[in-house]
């Protein structure tokens, strides 16, 4: 691949100078001061004197010339192209990483890059590495790394960005952080003749023998990196890896498993997610098995249930009893053993009737410190044990220990059926759309005299698409007595109503059903015996054979495996805010919608997420779902504000890499500021409570001018930021004036509105595609909430 920014540089270091030697290094050095100051002949080494001597008067144009191939190669994607391509320095997907040692061996315009970004800020000594942003090609950051020589795995103390395209420079210092980022594989960032090259390499290679480099989310940061020592019971000296001691046996600590337990004062969240399931009804019976101080069980007989727990600790009397529905929720993290942990989730299993609900904890972040390491986990300063988890080697364990195919619920929470046909039922349940029964449009006397007996099929064909079959649901046998059949009893049903929205309701359970078919694929050993007599009827009801529905959920699942379907399915989606498409510079190369709308996405959608779902879970209480159009991931966000607040702030979010399932977990709670939403009736459908209130609350805030740029106000401070500039507040989801606002300045922001009003009337194209080259960065509202 070459790039006409790589072939305008070679020509000109070819027309230009003689001496190869001196070539790149003089063409740098030219273009580097045509950005700055102007060049002064004088200052140049006597080393290459005579080659700019040979220039004589076109020094300046060279400079300029290759000044223009730096901003070309940026603009045109070469410098990111020149990072991935770079055999010196670590390359990781967003970046690439070099030591200062090894810059002149890179290509001639990463290191125009780096010299014109050094010039903007010239106090950079003792910068050691340089990271070259791939994705931002204009930014470079300068990383402090002290002892780089002496320290196995260094801490960063400190780095610069600069911005050679704004000119701008941000710092941060990690001096004080007791967490900073630390490196690993030294050797990939210098060059093989560097010093302690050998050094380096030979640690590599025994951390990768040892596998402490393999679980790379956790392991970026000291803490991650100490623990994960202590995991495998081994320290560096030096660069050399040192295993400690085993324990002795006669000096194991004691721990004391019932101080893992939690009171609590509402229901825990597995057994919630078992009340939202619907997997309690009038008979049902419950046991904890581990119910620590009983919570669950007060809960559950509160609400009329037969309810019963043991815990080795807290009810060791109380008698194991087979359930319905047993809970053993956070058990298996607590048990030291591994023999132990195994015989408990067996015991529970062996009392379980219908499901069996089983609950860990799952590694999402840096374990706190504390902590120290004890078999496959680590126990606390209140010497209880935890054993975390990866999310997949929980159903793994699960699946290993019982010979089943076990239902993830939610992040670190599985439902386990009995009753395989039951499991499927389930699965089926969660993939199915919303339907509202069509509405009766004509009083006819026929239908009016039957309506009573008449309703049981119209939520049945409502929920089904179908007409039900012969003895399938008892409550009907009298109406198909009274009718002869159930397709007569529809007409009269037809005859009310529309037949249009029945064929729509009959369309969307067809795609939930594709749906489900599709991702039963990722079943363990999934078998046909498992699909239960209801989902056989739908299948025969809904297709015209059974083979061609198989064929039609293989074929949508097959297409996931095109990048450009997901994509082309955001655009096309008449639900949820979709970037490069709508709103780009709040959501890049993403599309976003609320939970409560899923239903209404493009069923390609749907079984793209339900990849993600059926092995992860969602994150409990997600409010919005994020998919990515360039990058196979699933996000969920948690907004607990999104109905009270009119810019929630995000709390939780969980990302899914579906290449390899991994979970990456960030909590925003005491971040200074935090990302905020705009444009919530985007997110949402047009029956959603309180949809008015957004579509008049982003009206106002467009007719105001706060919307103009969407980069700026993503964040709270930002957005705080506008308003404050604006003289704006909002109150009950309506923009107004600032009561203790300036009214020389709201004067001003009043004036300079009618200017933006004025551009935009005289601009034809989309809004959103506005070129803002004359207006202010702070937009303006005028009075009166228009």
């Amino acid at each position: 691949m070459r790039n006409k920014a790589v072939e305008k540089w070679d020509a000109l270091l070819f027309l230009c100078f003689t001496q190869a030697h001196w070539r790149e290094y003089i063409l740098i050095y030219l273009a580097l001061h045509n950005f700055s100051d102007r060049f002064q002949l004088e200052n140049i080494a006597a080393a290459v004197e005579t080659d700019l001597n040979a220039l004589r008067d076109n020094y300046e144009q060279v400079g300029e010339t290759a000044a223009e191939i730096l901003l070309d190669a940026i603009a045109s994607g070469i410098i990111a192209y020149c990072c991935q391509v770079s055999e010196i320095g670590k390359l990781l997907p967003g970046a690439l990483y070099v030591h200062v040692s090894a810059l002149s061996h890179l290509h001639p315009l990463l290191r125009l890059s780096e010299g014109y970004a050094r010039r903007t800020f010239n106090r950079i000594d003792g910068a050691n590495i340089i990271k070259f942003n791939i994705e931002q090609p204009t930014k470079i950051s300068y990383l402090f790394y002290p002892e780089f020589d002496t320290d196995a795995h260094p801490a960063l103390h400190a780095s610069i960005q600069v911005d050679i395209q704004n000119r701008s420079i941000s710092d941060r210092d990690y001096s004080t952080s007791d967490n900073p980022p630390i490196l690993h594989r030294k050797e990939t960032f210098v060059t093989p003749d560097y010093p302690h090259y050998q050094e380096f390499a030979n640690l590599t290679r025994q951390e990768e023998e040892l596998r402490l480099l393999n679980k790379t989310s956790s392991i970026g940061t000291l803490r991650g990196w100490l623990q994960c020592l202590e995991n495998y019971g081994v320290e560096i000296q030096g660069h050399q890896i040192i295993r400690l001691a085993p324990i002795s046996p006669f000096q194991l600590p004691k721990i004391e498993r019932h101080k893992a337990a939690i009171i609590r004062k509402n229901i825990s969240r597995p057994v919630r997610l078992a009340m939202e399931a619907d997997l309690f009804n009038q008979d049902t019976t419950f046991f904890d098995y581990g119910c620590g101080h009983g919570s669950d069980i007060t809960y559950i007989s509160e609400k009329g249930y037969t309810s019963a727990g043991w815990d080795p600790y807290y009810s060791p009397d109380t008698p194991l009893t087979p359930a319905d529905i047993v809970n053993i929720g956070y058990v298996i993290n607590v048990i030291e053993r591994t023999d132990e942990r195994r015989e408990a989730l067996i015991k529970a299993w062996e009392l379980t009737g219908k499901v069996l609900i089983v609950a860990a904890l799952v590694l999402i972040d840096d374990r706190e410190t504390g902590q120290v390491a004890y078999g496959d986990g680590v126990i606390t300063r209140r010497h209880t044990f935890q054993k975390y988890y990866q999310q997949e080697e929980v159903k793994t364990y699960i699946d290993q220990v019982l010979s089943v195919d076990s239902v993830p619920v939610a992040l670190g929470i599985y439902f386990v059926f009995r009753d395989e046909s039951l499991a499927e039922t389930y699965r089926a349940s969660r993939f199915r759309s919303r339907a509202t029964t069509p509405r009766v449009r004509a009083n006819i006397k026929r239908f009016e005299d039957y309506q009573e007996m008449l309703a049981p099929l119209m939520t049945f064909v409502t929920e089904r698409g179908r007409l039900p079959v012969k003895s399938e649901v008892a409550e009907l046998e009298d109406l198909r007595a009274e009718f002869g059949n159930f397709r007569r009893a529809f007409q009269v049903i037809l005859q009310a109503t529309d037949q249009k929205e029945w064929d729509a309701i009959a369309h969307k359970r067809r795609l939930d059903l594709l749906v489900y078919l599709a991702l039963s694929k990722f079943a363990r050993s999934h078998k046909s015996k498992h699909i239960t007599s209801e989902i056989r009827n739908d299948i025969k009801g809904l297709f015209d054979t059974y083979e061609e529905a198989w064929e039609m959920a293989e074929e949508m699942l097959f297409s996931l495996g095109d990048p450009g379907v997901i994509a082309n399915c955001c655009q096309q989606s008449v639900v949820g805010c979709t970037t490069g498409f709508k709103h780009a510079p709040l959501f890049p190369s993403s599309f976003l919608v609320h939970i409560s709308a899923f239903s209404e996405l493009d069923p390609l959608l749907r079984l793209y997420e339900g990849c993600a779902n059926r092995t992860i879970g969602r994150l409990d209480g997600a409010t919005l779902i994020k998919f990515y159009t360039n990058q196979p991931k699933i996000s969920y966000l948690f907004y607990p504000e999104f109905d009270a607040e009119p810019h929630p702030i995000l709390h939780t979010s969980m990302q899914i890499d579906l290449r390899d399932l991994s979970v990456r977990h960030k909590n925003y709670k005491k971040i200074n500021d935090p990302p905020i939403l705009h444009r919530k009736e985007s997110l949402v459908t047009p029956d959603y409570p309180n949809y008015e209130k957004f579509v008049r609350l982003t009206q106002q805030e467009e007719n105001w001018g706060l919307l103009d740029d969407l980069s700026a106000i993503k964040n709270l401070k930002g957005w705080q930021h506008i308003l404050e500039k604006n003289c704006a507040e909002i109150k009950n989801y309506r923009l107004y004036w600032r009561k203790d606002a300036d009214p020389y300045h709201i004067k001003l922001v009043q004036s300079y509105r009618k200017k933006r009003q004025k551009t935009k009337a005289n601009y034809s194209g989309s809004p959103f595609d506005v070129i803002q080259s004359d207006l202010s960065p702070n937009p303006t509202p005028t009075r009166g909430g228009e």
